[in-house]
Parts: C-alpha cells; sequence; structure tokens
C-alpha cells in the first residue's frame, strides 16, 4: 500500500516559553521537526512526505531538508490559520491512497509502532491511530469544579499520532467538517463525524508531544537511553 505523510508543523509553541517554534528547538544538536521526519523517511512503507508550516518558515524548513537529506520529503506545503486547516492542504497536497498525520513534535514515535498502526488498516478498517490507556483516575467537573462522576478507567485512552486514513475518508471528513464549521481536536474526531470507524492501537509512553519546557528534558531522557541502547548493540 502506498502511503503519504503529512507533518503540520505550524505551530508557535505558546507554552513553551520561548520565542523560537518548539518544532525547531533542538534535541542533541538537531531540530525536533528533524528528529520527527527521520523515522519517517527511513520506513520503507512510507511512500512520501509533505510538511505543513507557516509562510515565514518554509524556507528554513526547506533549507533543514536539504541539511539532512531527506529523500522522501515531496513539498514544503504553507498553512491555514488553524492547525484543521493546515492538515488538509497536507492531505489535498498528498497524492496516496493512505495517509498518514503525525505531530511535528511528537518525535520518539517508533518504526515498530508506524507499522503496528499500518497493520490495523484494510479494506474494512480505514481508519485508525495510535494511543495508550489512561494512568490516572479521571473525574467530570462542573463550572464549580465540583465532582459529578468518576469515568470507567478502562474504557479511556490518551489518542497520540501518528493517525491513518484512507486518503479519500480523510478528505471527506475534513470538508464536512468545513461545511458545518466543525473543529475537531484531531483528525479521527473529525472522521468520526462521518460515523466511520477508528481502531486504535496501541502505541507507547514515550512517544509524548513536546509541548512544555519539560517535555524537552524527557524527551532527551529518552533519546539518550536510546543511543546508550544503539551503542550497545553494535
Amino acid at each position: 500500500m502506498e502511503i503519504g505523510v503529512v507533518i503540520p508543523a505550524a505551530g508557535v509553541g505558546k507554552r513553551m516559553n520561548s520565542i523560537t517554534p518548539k518544532q525547531f528547538l533542538e534535541l542533541f544538536g538537531k531540530p525536533i521537526l528533524i528528529h520527527t521526519l527521520e523515522v519517517f523517511d527511513e520506513h520503507p512503507f512510507i511512500t512520501e512526505i509533505n510538511v505543513v508550516t507557516n509562510q515565514e518558515n518554509v524556507k528554513q524548513v526547506e533549507k533543514l531538508i536539504r541539511k539532512y537529506n531527506l529523500k522522501k520529503v515531496k513539498q514544503v506545503v504553507r498553512g491555514g490559520k488553524e492547525r484543521q486547516d493546515s492538515v488538509y492542504a497536507g492531505v489535498v497536497a498528498t497524492q496516496t491512497e493512505w495517509v498518514m498525520v503525525h505531530d511535528a513534535v511528537r518525535a520518539f514515535v517508533t518504526a515498530a509502532e508506524i507499522s503496528a498502526l499500518i497493520r490495523a488498516v484494510n479494506d474494512q478498517q480505514l481508519a485508525a491511530t495510535l494511543a495508550v490507556p489512561i494512568k490516572d483516575t479521571i473525574k467530570r467537573v462542573n463550572h464549580a469544579k465540583i465532582v459529578v462522576e468518576t469515568l470507567e478507567r478502562e474504557q479511556l485512552w490518551s489518542i497520540q499520532t501518528p493517525q491513518l486514513f484512507h486518503r479519500k475518508i480523510l478528505l471527506d471528513a475534513h470538508q464536512y467538517a468545513e461545511e458545518q464549521n466543525l473543529v475537531g481536536t484531531d483528525d479521527a474526531m473529525l472522521v468520526e463525524n462521518l460515523s466511520i470507524p477508528v481502531k486504535v492501537v496501541e502505541g507507547a509512553y514515550t512517544n509524548l508531544k513536546i509541548t512544555t519546557p519539560e517535555d524537552i528534558l524527557l524527551g532527551e531522557t529518552i533519546l539518550a537511553k536510546r543511543m546508550k541502547g544503539s551503542e550497545q548493540t553494535t
């Protein structure tokens, strides 16, 4: 199956408290965005990659792609006002039958996790997402911050990316959302609006999204451990 990847990288990272967008912050001397792109560039089942970013960052992203010799990046697409708009622009630019959407700053996904997601889709299962079971007890509260109910933890999952969809399904979902003025917190939510089942594939807690300065420290720890493990196997 031909699989294209859309990497929305137009965020400004307000919670990072940095003037540099978080996708360009470095881990061990390499931008977070590049750590992310390399995983997909090296995966044998990925055909093409399209990066979506702000107009002012297009040249910077193109320069990084050339510097790190990323062979599968097809183009850098100008993003929209919101993440949803940017993803749609990236999906339109992608011509493969299947499209995977992945956060630019979720740099620690592994090839094995990507492969597991790919195995989950077929002619009957048109959408899937990585996720992990919730560890904490989750409570729903009212406007006064009073507990209304305690939710069944066994049924709750924390959704991650990548998410994988048949391209036509994803395009239909985005177009329907635009027509109905719907905003989704992720692309799976948009597909759910079409009553299409989304398969959950268990991922890993290390597949974190770098959002705050504390996440940088966690990310460095994850990478250091992986680098050490790689050295020990060579």
